[in-house]
């Protein structure tokens, strides 16, 4: 039996119990199936059965859940429907210890996003061009180069990214609207440097991407196909290799916010940027640009790394 026919066994088992012993509400264990099937998606990226999950899988899942701004609430919803998968299962025997002991509630838990320095920054926006001078390598190019800036430049998000409409923007006035959660309209300045190569990009290979076909979105794929939030990933980690680290779409929004924080952005308007509905989730940034500032204290002031001698007693 396959990994995933197994924690579809165990799933469906948990349903049974919900319903019969516990007597929960349709909406209800569809809430709990939908949570643990996350999880269990999460998990099986390192093949990682249900059974087998560990106390650091489960931190590693709601650390994943935060860094991305999931709200506390719906985290600590999912972690209540794992504390209860887990609990049953450890009641029925399946488990002899369970993975979500002693974890700390959402609330207390303080994630500080991942960044890139700003010269990585530049190194991952600045992809690039082919050996080959072949048009339709020339055109995927340009527009990586273009949609590596813009997230950069505005904090999008890679599904922001890939929904971005051509009626969208607005590039001689040097800004877009762009539709984040919940629908919300917001506009994301953009730098010079995006502005030109969204400008190259579509004034000389959009055209040669969409093949003579019309598409709304500002970043297609070939024959004017949608661009998928998987090709943005790939795109993102295949610019980062020759720096030497991991990268996501993800860093690049909170490299945005932690640069223009450091660079003396007040949070109110870093917060309309990238569209933040509760200005405590813009305030982890300040804890990213005062580590920073440590750095470079320690690194150039004359004493910063001095220590003074210990006196004799």
């Amino acid at each position: 039996m396959s990994g995933t026919e197994h924690n579809d066994r165990l799933l469906a088992s948990f349903v049974d119990y919900l319903k019969v012993e516990k007597g929960l509400a349709k909406l209800s264990v569809e809430a709990y199936l939908r949570d643990l099937r996350q999880f269990a998606e999460f998990t099986a990226a390192w093949k990682r059965e249900l059974l087998r999950v560990r106390r650091e899988d489960v931190k590693k899942f709601i650390d994943s859940l935060l860094s991305n701004e999931v709200d506390g609430r719906s985290v600590a919803r999912k972690l209540s429907a794992l504390r209860h998968f887990y609990r049953y299962l450890l009641l029925d025997r399946h488990i002899k210890e369970d993975p979500t002991l002693n974890i700390d509630t959402p609330k207390q838990w303080k994630v500080l996003p991942k960044a890139l320095s700003r010269a990585e920054a530049e190194h991952v926006v600045q992809v690039e061009r082919p050996v080959a001078e072949k048009k339709l390598a020339l055109a995927i190019a340009a527009r990586d180069r273009a949609m590596l800036e813009m997230m950069y430049a505005g904090g999008l998000r890679v599904s922001e990214i890939v929904n971005v409409k051509m009626e969208d923007l607005k590039l001689d006035l040097g800004y877009a609207v762009v539709r984040g959660k919940g629908d919300k309209d917001r506009v994301v300045p953009l730098g010079r440097p995006a502005q030109e190569m969204l400008a190259t990009y579509l004034r000389e290979w959009r055209p040669v991407l969409a093949c003579g076909k019309n598409a709304a979105q500002i970043f297609i794929a070939r024959a004017a196909k949608r661009l998928t939030r998987q090709r943005v990933w790939q795109v993102v980690q295949g610019a980062a290799e020759s720096t030497g680290r991991h990268a996501s779409p993800h860093m690049l929004r909170h490299s945005c916010a932690t640069h223009m924080v450091e660079n003396g952005a007040d949070l109110r308007t870093v917060q309309t940027i990238l569209g933040h509905a509760d200005i405590s989730t813009t305030q982890v940034y300040t804890h990213l640009a005062l580590d920073r500032l440590k750095t470079v204290h320690r690194e150039h002031h004359p004493r910063g790394k001095k220590r003074l001698p210990v006196a004799q007693g």
